[in-house]
């Protein structure tokens, strides 16, 4: 299905982009910029995690439900895609996925033709504009979920805003801390990073199964898996954690600390496993929820 869903998402822009190329040039180098950002790959993160709630919940992987959970699974990757663009801009990263942001590249392209107006500006609005595009195409796919997803949708895209907003105020009134201490006690609402990184697609991919009442129960898995994941970006120094992270691990984690960190992400793990164990779920997918579990809060090697 992931394979599925990287053809949908290849497909959508190519007849995006060849409905647009000669009736609208300038539409169609919008289209094209966000292509080769999502054609640069990424781990396309939150559609497994929602895969893997569908097809846990026993949701078919043939038939008009299986094209709708790849429609699904692609609107997530281009909601996912949007928020990082908008990231990008506001801290003003130069790269992304290997190749440079979308705002440096058009403001670059601004600069080198001579055009009118400020250069940064204009890269910085049409990047902004490209994330607007790839939320409408990623509404559009959504629109057909019945009434018990599209709520989760619905929830997962105020959710996004606000917790970006969050992590913005909080630096500017210098109250970010690289710590994850509130991912291990418990996130809030307006969390930074959002344990709904993981919670909303797998209850999603529930929802869309037919499997609602398991709502819960992915909640109990996602919560502490969330927190090892954090944690283990602060300790191997993942993308969410700049300078500031790596300053608090040199200054505060000898060995021993390390070690009992270390300890946690083992114990936060074994929970979310014991409750993947609880669920009722199709064959064989105890043992994936598990496998999987440990992969994202393993070490870098």
């Amino acid at each position: 299905m992931l394979d599925r869903v990287e053809e949908r998402l290849r497909g959508l822009f190519e007849e995006e982009h060849r409905r647009r190329r000669t009736s609208d040039a300038r539409g169609a180098e919008l289209i094209e910029s966000l292509a080769e950002l999502l054609a640069a790959g990424g781990d396309r993160a939150r559609p497994v995690v929602f895969l893997t709630g569908y097809l846990a919940a026993g949701g078919d992987s043939a038939g008009r439900a299986a094209d709708l959970a790849v429609d699904t699974a692609v609107a997530l990757e281009l909601l996912d895609t949007a928020t990082l663009i908008r990231g990008d801009v506001r801290d003003d990263a130069p790269l992304r996925r290997g190749i440079p942001t979308l705002h440096v590249a058009r403001a670059a392209e601004h600069e080198r033709n001579g055009w009118a107006g400020e250069s940064r500006r204009f890269g910085e609005s049409t990047a902004t504009l490209a994330g607007d595009l790839a939320l409408a195409h990623a509404d559009r796919l959504a629109l057909p979920l019945p009434a018990e997803a599209r709520g989760i949708w619905d929830e997962l895209r105020v959710e996004r805003v606000i917790g970006s907003y969050t992590r913005e105020a909080m630096t500017a009134e210098y109250l970010e801390d690289p710590w994850p201490g509130r991912c291990v006690s418990g996130c809030d609402r307006g969390c930074a990073a959002g344990w709904y990184a993981l919670r909303h697609p797998l209850r999603l991919g529930a929802a869309l199964a037919g499997r609602a009442d398991l709502g819960l129960s992915y909640d109990a898995y996602a919560r502490p898996l969330h927190a090892a994941w954090r944690l283990r970006g602060f300790l191997d120094g993942g993308p969410e954690y700049g300078w500031d992270a790596r300053l608090l691990r040199e200054i505060l984690l000898d060995p021993e600390e390390r070690d009992v960190a270390e300890q946690m992400i083992e114990e936060l793990v074994d929970h979310a496993c014991r409750s993947a164990a609880g669920l009722s779920l199709a064959a064989g997918w105890h043992e994936e929820l598990a496998s999987f579990a440990a992969r994202v809060a393993a070490q870098d090697e």
